[in-house]
Parts: C-alpha cells; sequence; structure tokens
C-alpha cells in the first residue's frame, strides 16, 4: 500500500492563503493532489491540513477522512517530518491495513508532471533506499562560486580542493534540495526522527518543474510558466 500525501497548512505570511487560491483554473492543491489521484501507483490519498475549506474539498475528492492537523503541527515551525509522522498513522487506522511507502507531494510545487511521481516511485522501488528526494541542478556551486570570509573579511570558495577548481564544468556536482517530490519508507518515517537519518538518494528534477511559491513574485512566475503550458500552442 502505497499512501500518497499532501500537506496544506492554512497560514502564509508570503502569499495568505496560497495553498487554495486559483492558479491556472483550479485551486493550487489541486496541480498536486490530482497527481495522485490519477496514479496507478497511489493506494489512497491523505491531506494534512488545519483549513476546514482546504479539508472537505480534499475530502470531497476521495481524500481519507482523518480530521483536521493537530494544533502543535500547524505553526510557523512545525517540522515537516512530525506532520508526515502523524498524516502516516491516522491515515493508517482509516484503512485498516499497512501502509509500505509514504510519497509526498509539496502543494507548493505545481510545476512537476505526472512522470515526476511515476519515476520517483520506480526509483524507489528499484534502488530500495530510505527515502528518495526530489533535486535539481545547483545554480552556484561550493567548489567553484560560493564564497565565505574568513576571520579576517577576505573571501574563499566555500569547499577548497587541491589545485582550485577553476571551472564550474570540472567541479564535483551538487544540487539543490527542491521541496518538491519525496518518497519514504513507511517504517523508516515511523522510526526516524529527521530526514537524513537514513539513506536518502536523489531524484533529479529539471530545475523548472522544481519552482516552489513562497512569495508573490513566484506566485506570478509559475502561474505564466503554467498559462505558458497549458496555452492552445504548447498542446498543439
Amino acid at each position: 500500500m502505497i499512501l500518497g500525501h499532501i500537506g496544506a497548512r492554512k497560514g502564509s505570511k508570503g502569499v495568505p492563503g496560497k495553498n487554495f487560491r486559483m492558479i491556472a483554473g483550479k485551486p493550487l492543491i489541486d496541480w498536486s493532489l490530482d497527481l495522485l489521484f490519477e496514479s496507478d501507483q497511489i493506494g489512497a490519498v491523505v491531506v494534512s491540513t488545519d483549513d476546514a475549506r482546504i479539508y472537505d474539498h480534499a475530502v470531497a475528492k476521495g481524500a481519507l477522512d482523518i480530521g483536521l492537523r493537530p494544533a502543535h503541527l500547524a505553526t510557523d515551525t512545525a517540522p515537516k517530518w512530525g506532520v508526515w509522522q502523524h498524516a502516516l498513522e491516522a491515515a493508517q487506522e482509516k484503512l485498516g491495513q499497512p501502509v509500505t511507502a509514504f510519497v509526498d507531494l509539496d502543494c507548493t510545487a505545481p510545476l512537476r508532471l505526472a512522470e515526476d511521481v511515476t519515476n520517483a516511485v520506480e526509483l524507489f522501488e528499484t534502488q530500495k533506499p530510505d527515502m528518495v528526494m526530489s533535486v535539481c541542478e545547483a545554480r552556484k556551486n561550493p567548489y567553484f562560486n560560493l564564497v565565505e570570509a574568513d576571520e579576517t573579511g577576505a573571501l574563499h570558495v566555500s569547499k577548497p580542493l587541491p589545485g582550485g577548481v577553476w571551472s564550474r564544468q570540472a567541479a564535483p556536482k551538487v544540487w539543490e534540495h527542491a521541496a518538491s517530490t519525496y518518497v519514504l519508507d513507511a517504517d523508516y518515517l515511523r522510526r526516524a526522527k529527521t530526514i537524513y537519518e537514513g539513506r536518502v538518494i536523489p531524484f533529479e528534477m529539471p530545475a523548472e518543474r522544481c519552482l516552489d511559491i513562497d512569495s508573490p513574485l513566484d506566485f506570478k512566475l509559475v502561474e505564466m510558466l503554467m498559462a505558458e503550458r497549458h496555452s492552445p500552442e504548447a498542446t498543439q
């Protein structure tokens, strides 16, 4: 049993009400939620939220009825890991059977495609890690063009290598943690306290599908890209 999960907190300081705000013709949450419902790999779907409007919307679409998120998990500082653990256990009680894998799609990353979900689950099933985490290649590299100051204020490359690195192509590859798509072994989620305790492997996605909405400008950029993707010219 693979459980699909969406976390959608009511509050947002950057873009108020963003998780249920309309974008490209439907609420933001639905761009992620619909991928879970449409996936043949996902056996059940759960939405963790403290927003009654989002909750009723999700349950009406077929999400499990687990109740609203507890208050201590609905704050700005509530850890994602604790939200996941609560959703897993609440969903499993409703299902009456053990969940073997947990797929989380971040509500604020609506540019992912169905194939990204499929490929992330397939990577998890093939490699059998504790967790698959979406990443994209970093635009800046700590071996080449990320710098920091020493005690004198002089700049140095953040991660120097013997002989130096003098081109981006010669630098070791690094990724950005892209808050988009995660697949976890359910037992790992139950027992661990943080993401990186076990074997976490990268699932690389194109950077343009990893954009995360955290500000009004982000919302406008993603809205523009989604309108372009779904334009008649793009679908011809």
